[in-house]
């Protein structure tokens, strides 16, 4: 009776004490949340993906006991709001279109690199295959502007006309004069209006080049190609004789395998500890934005649901970002 008795309170002595590191981790996991009053708010844009992965990211701040809230905010503007601390973080500074403002912010200081996404971005002219199939030499630049009247519209004077994302996205809109295209340039509202664009030039089989990224929905949807201009290079912006236009700046294409990092005010790392934390381990690949913007384009999901719904299919890839030793 007295062994069991002993083995009993060694028993009991090991749940209490078990119990005990549960609560002081518990209590440690607590404190490393931080501030738990005020929410993290996390800033929204204009395309899907961006839309769908905050959320995401969001949904998973609650999971660790953060309040959440969202904000639309220009896609530029945002960067002045993280020094600010007006907003939290930034989940896509896509190099193509945000370097700029994503570099001075950082100079200015206020804001963090919080490291960069496994996903490899691409911004550029984009066609899909139905119109790469009516030019000869596609994707080629040069083929293309040989090709500018079947792009031409009854207001755009004969010139071909290429459709690009709003205005804000601050586009080079010296290339065309730069390389002497004979095209003419428009802007729509957002995403959802190229897509409008392009479902309506399919639908009628009518040529179209357009402003498109990856990763994306399309490729699965239509398949396509970039527009192939001359490459690269840094000096292209600022030195007109480098380039195959000894007159002018811009004559080359965008970067072809640009970064997608993450940005956060500099104060979140104190203020929201963990929050924090797991922003730097957060990774989406290609295949995780693509999915995201699928769900919303293709599947028409509502954007938290979608991130719901990729939440529930990912488990064994968010748990490392939440849960891994701090």
């Amino acid at each position: 009776m007295m062994k069991v008795l002993k083995l009993v309170g060694v028993a009991v002595f090991g749940l209490v004490l078990s119990l005990g590191i549960g609560a002081a981790n518990a209590a440690e996991s607590t404190a490393n949340l931080g501030d738990k009053g005020d929410p993290i708010v996390i800033p929204i844009h204009n395309w899907s993906s961006q839309i769908v992965m905050s959320h995401v990211v969001g949904q998973l701040f609650e999971k660790l006991g953060y309040s959440v809230e969202y904000t639309t905010t220009d896609s530029q503007a945002v960067y002045e709001a993280l020094r600010n601390g007006d907003v939290a973080l930034e989940l896509e500074v896509w190099e193509g279109s945000f370097a700029t403002a994503f570099n001075a912010a950082l100079d200015k200081g206020g804001i963090l690199d919080a490291g960069t996404h496994d996903a490899v971005t691409r911004e550029e002219w984009w066609l899909p295959n139905f119109t790469i199939e009516k030019c000869p030499g596609l994707p080629d630049w040069e083929a293309l502007n040989a090709c500018a009247e079947m792009f031409a519209r009854p207001d755009s004077g004969g010139k071909g006309v290429y459709v690009d994302g709003p205005v804000e996205w601050l586009h080079d809109v010296q290339r065309i004069d730069a390389l002497g295209m004979n095209f003419t340039q428009i802007n729509v509202g957002g995403a959802a209006a190229l897509w409008a664009e392009l479902e309506a030039a399919a639908k009628n089989n009518e040529p179209i080049v357009v402003f498109n990224w990856s990763p994306n929905f399309t490729d699965a949807l239509y398949g396509g190609a970039f527009v192939e201009f001359p490459a690269f290079n840094e000096k292209c912006k600022t030195e007109a004789s480098w380039g195959i236009n000894p007159d002018a700046t811009h004559d080359c294409g965008s970067p072809a395998g640009g970064y997608l990092k993450k940005a956060a005010w500099h104060g979140m790392p104190v203020k929201w500890p963990a929050a924090y934390k797991a922003l730097t381990r957060i990774n989406f690949t290609t295949n995780h934005v693509g999915t995201m913007a699928l769900f919303v384009d293709i599947d028409e999901m509502e954007h938290a649901d979608a991130a719901t719904r990729w939440i529930d299919e990912n488990e064994d890839v968010w748990s490392a970002w939440l849960y891994a030793s701090q």
